[in-house]
């Protein structure tokens, strides 16, 4: 992407959500719509826009939920996305034994990401195919897919 690019909530302020289309054309990675035909599929989430005004990423988002239980909630910049895996401490054990299969960039960021009463706010950037696969198995901690 251009180094001149507007930010996100400039080019889609609160009054103005943008299309899939323009979603896509933002984020600029060949995996978010892999990613999107996944939690389809695997769940049957359907992609919902949100407008957040958190001061650390303002603008509008894209949450995924399988009935009433959130799934993730994805965050997009030029040419990255980056999907939010909360761990409950209750599946800390569980989430301890996926983390085994995942990437060691995984494994690191959940080691460095605190642990509270809520649980573990995993900030995973989809930068790979393995980063993907790392995202889907912390997923079905959230939900079993309907698949499977």
């Amino acid at each position: 992407m251009q180094s001149d690019v507007k930010k996100w909530p400039q080019l889609f302020p609160m009054d103005q959500q943008p299309s899939m289309e323009e979603l896509d054309r933002y984020a600029d990675n060949p995996l978010w719509p892999e990613l999107r035909q996944y939690l389809k599929d695997a769940y049957g989430a359907e992609p919902r826009m949100d407008y957040s005004r958190c001061g650390l990423e303002p603008g509008w988002n894209v949450k995924f939920k399988k009935g009433s239980k959130a799934l993730t909630t994805v965050y997009l910049r030029p040419g990255y996305v980056t999907a939010m895996v909360s761990i409950a401490p209750k599946d800390e054990a569980a989430a301890e034994g996926i983390l085994l299969t995942c990437t060691e960039a995984t494994r690191t960021l959940y080691q460095n990401t605190a642990s509270s009463k809520m649980g573990r706010w995993l900030m995973l950037d989809l930068t790979s195919p393995e980063l993907l696969e790392d995202i889907k198995a912390l997923l079905t901690l959230r939900a079993r897919p309907i698949n499977r």
